[in-house]
């Protein structure tokens, strides 16, 4: 099992993409965008299938800002950073203003959770059970150490210099679907500088009364486990196949 299985949909621990369904009316509205959107401060959303992706370029090469939805993967992640990137590029050559695009991707947190917990309840070996409730936090985790990647390489310290915003990571979905979990686990463990959490009224309350942030950024142990995370679960999905 790889970290792409999120996003694919293999069989093994991790959930199927459901946003395959939308792919082709969504592509088709995304390239033809209302006129008033690049006038307005909201952004327009895309899902980050794979003829989103193309889609999505377009867009933002056009000069149009955009929230790239329906993120599940690290490395469905990896690939709107490069169609962001490659639209803010021909938006330059275009000669659109970098610094009046603006976007975000949306990396769904808690479905990931919701997903492979169940496989993992389904298999119900002691290994299994440890695992349950650590793969949304550690799968958000990789996708910020791939946008620190992506704002630390020459192509974007490029169009940095040339007036572009970063494309912030948005954590969405982040409201606990497992009553025995922390409510408020989907914030605090993902409070990180740049980001975006789009948490329902319920969960604001309850990190409001009762939640707790560090105040450090993630470090490279963090990434470290959160690599390691997806290790254990592959060895787990190849012993429970054997």
């Amino acid at each position: 099992m790889t970290r792409s299985s999120i996003q694919q949909g293999r069989p093994a621990l991790t959930p199927a993409d459901p946003s395959h369904r939308r792919q082709r009316p969504c592509a088709r509205k995304a390239i033809t965008p209302d006129a008033s959107a690049a006038g307005t401060c909201d952004c327009p959303t895309r899902p980050a299938t794979r003829e989103g992706l193309a889609a999505i370029n377009t867009v933002i090469g056009r000069g149009i800002s955009v929230n790239v939805t329906l993120v599940f993967s690290l490395e469905r992640y990896r690939a709107v950073q490069d169609a962001c990137l490659t639209g803010l590029e021909e938006a330059r050559a275009a000669g659109h203003d970098l610094a009046d695009i603006h976007s975000v991707a949306s990396c769904f947190v808690s479905r990931v959770d919701a997903e492979v917990d169940a496989r993992l309840t389904a298999l119900g070996t002691p290994d299994a059970l440890a695992l349950r409730g650590r793969t949304a936090v550690a799968n958000a985790r990789l996708a910020h150490q791939a946008f620190e990647e992506t704002a630390g390489s020459a192509r974007w310290q490029e169009l940095a210099a040339a007036g572009a915003r970063p494309r912030r990571p948005l954590w969405a979905s982040t409201g606990v679907k497992n009553p025995d979990y922390p409510d408020t686990m989907y914030v605090s463990e993902l409070v990180v500088p740049g980001t975006v959490n789009t948490m329902p009224a319920s969960t604001l309350d309850a990190f409001a009364g009762h939640g707790h942030a560090s105040a450090a950024a993630p470090v490279a142990d963090t990434y470290a486990s959160a690599a390691a995370h997806f290790e254990e679960l592959g060895r787990t999905a190849s012993t429970s196949r054997t």
